[in-house]
């Protein structure tokens, strides 16, 4: 014969089965990271539900996802063919930037002397009217939508890149530059007008002629620009639909464009 209290304790343990849940995981893009924190502490404050938003790059956002280890992947990018096990959800627009020492004399590079410099062809910025000195190369690693985006658009595979220093997170990327006058490298826009207006020693250069900008991003006129999404694989939890539906809500614009960010919502 069952005692009362462990069958009530049973009860309530199956009761508990249909609960809604307390906590959701985040994993992926170092460019939407900060952003995604941020939003993810407002989130716990207003509902209690407790958000574990970790980086690692887009491609971890994809595995962890299709494994099931987040309930969002957090991929600066748009899908691939490949990847449509997966769904979508947009939630802001970004572009990818080069990005030089503020104190480099360069000011402007084209499309063919950027590729010159990713692939050791031009070694000295003496070459772009810039000092004798030689040119720093900062790539992002592999598994990086940054660096997927990049090659794409410069017409590159990854083996003909010759860099001095690879980084995985956006972060590494502005601290290499901004410590290095001879150095140059690709990050976020976003991230780079952030640091750059907190006091980062950092140049955007033009890309193929258009001011790296988000007015250009937003108008459709910068030539590497890209979705912010996150994604996710089947049926949504309810935890899961309140959350997006509470950072893609017009209200939460401001925190968006704080991180130099053009929301959903535009």
């Amino acid at each position: 014969m069952i005692k009362l209290p462990v069958l009530v304790m049973a009860l309530l343990a199956l009761a508990g089965c249909g609960t809604r849940e307390d906590s959701l995981v985040i994993t992926g893009s170092s460019t939407i990271a900060p952003l995604m924190t941020e939003l993810a502490e407002r989130y716990e404050e207003t509902t209690g539900v407790q958000v574990d938003v970790q980086s690692g790059g887009s491609g971890r956002g994809i595995s962890d996802t299709r494994q099931g280890l987040a309930d969002f992947g957090m991929v600066s990018r748009a899908l691939k063919a490949e990847e449509g096990d997966l769904t979508a959800h947009l939630i802001g627009r970004d572009g990818i930037a080069m990005i030089v020492n503020a104190l480099n004399p360069v000011t402007r590079l084209n499309d063919a002397q950027i590729v010159a410099i990713y692939t050791g062809e031009q070694q000295s910025w003496s070459a772009f009217g810039g000092n004798d000195a030689a040119i720093n190369v900062v790539h992002k690693a592999d598994g990086r939508s940054t660096q997927e985006l990049f090659l794409e658009h410069f017409g590159l595979s990854n083996d003909r890149v010759k860099p001095d220093m690879v980084i995985g997170e956006n972060q590494q990327g502005i601290k290499a530059v901004a410590g290095d006058v001879n150095a140059i490298g690709y990050v976020s826009i976003g991230t780079a007008i952030y640091e750059a207006d907190a006091g980062a020693p950092l140049r955007l250069l033009p890309l193929s002629g258009v001011p790296a900008t988000l007015e250009q991003v937003d108008q459709g006129h910068y030539p590497l620009s890209r979705e912010l999404n996150l994604v996710s694989q089947g049926e949504l939890s309810d935890a899961a639909s309140e959350f997006l539906a509470f950072i893609t809500d017009p209200g939460q614009a401001g925190i968006y464009h704080d991180y130099y960010f053009l929301p959903v919502s535009r």
